[in-house]
């Protein structure tokens, strides 16, 4: 049985894991190895039940806490080269990765403990930003975090797995009229930034297949989007095709500051 629980998801700090007492993995560390520990401690894990990490890209809140986890729990890191490149000259990461590198190839499958997982390039405005197909012992996730439109190759990904873990980030309405800047409502939405709830939505509406069952929203902004708002956005746009989530698939919006409920599949 495979466990999947989000320990956060959102500007304030992203780090999810995925495991089933063989293998586990964290992708990303955008908080320190004490909360790591501690929201572990929730679900009577700790980290020895980590094996590995995957970094989907540079910014600070998925990799805040990256060089300390490696420090304290010596544990794989695995990103493209170039994203290695970024992280050997990151205050909050370099020198911190040594005997902890691990490289991988967009594209191209890694495997450890049995475990694949296939990083693939997604628009951000990072230095390279990676979403990830994961084969988990026969357990198919998709994750797409961080993502600023969703491409042709990133919706082949979804359609080949079971789990998808998806951005909707924000509520063009709410965006439009809150206080931020013109300047940062441009980086948000101009390609290479997040996608909204109703971006996210389009592409569930391509993706979506009998043999998906769990769709989960990451990384929502705690100021242009509610957990309540994306839900029902994605909900109408499964209701359009004759999908109805918590019937045909599970549906959830992952919690930003705390641990979400603990799913098994």
């Amino acid at each position: 049985m495979v466990q999947f629980f989000s320990l956060s998801s959102g500007s304030n700090g992203n780090c999810y894991y995925i495991g089933n007492g063989e293998c586990g993995l964290l992708i990303d560390a955008g908080i320190g190895p004490r909360t790591i520990k501690k929201r572990l401690a929730e679900y009577n894990l700790t980290t020895d039940a980590i094996d590995f990490v995957l970094v989907t890209h540079d910014h600070i809140d998925h990799i805040k806490g990256l060089g300390m986890v490696a420090e304290k729990f010596h544990k794989p890191v695995y990103a493209t080269e170039r994203l290695h490149e970024s992280l050997d000259n990151h205050t909050c990461t370099r020198c911190r990765l040594k005997g902890c590198v691990r490289k991988t190839v967009a594209g191209e499958a890694s495997t450890y403990k049995g475990v694949s997982f296939t990083p693939f390039i997604v628009p951000h405005d990072a230095t390279e930003t990676v979403g990830y197909f994961i084969d988990f012992y026969g357990v198919k996730f998709t994750f797409i975090t961080d993502i600023g439109e969703v491409t042709d190759e990133a919706v082949e990904y979804c359609r080949k797995s079971q789990v998808v873990i998806i951005e909707s980030n924000y509520d063009l309405d709410m965006l439009l009229g809150g206080s931020y800047t013109p300047e940062l409502k441009v980086r948000i939405m101009q390609g290479h930034g997040h996608i909204s709830n109703a971006q996210t939505a389009s592409a569930v509406k391509r993706f979506y297949n009998k043999g998906i069952t769990h769709i989960f929203l990451c990384h929502l902004s705690e100021n242009n989007n509610t957990p309540q708002t994306a839900y029902n956005c994605i909900k109408r746009a499964l209701d359009s095709v004759g999908v109805v989530a918590g019937k045909d698939v599970a549906l959830y919006a992952l919690p930003r500051k705390s641990n979400s409920d603990m799913f098994r599949f």
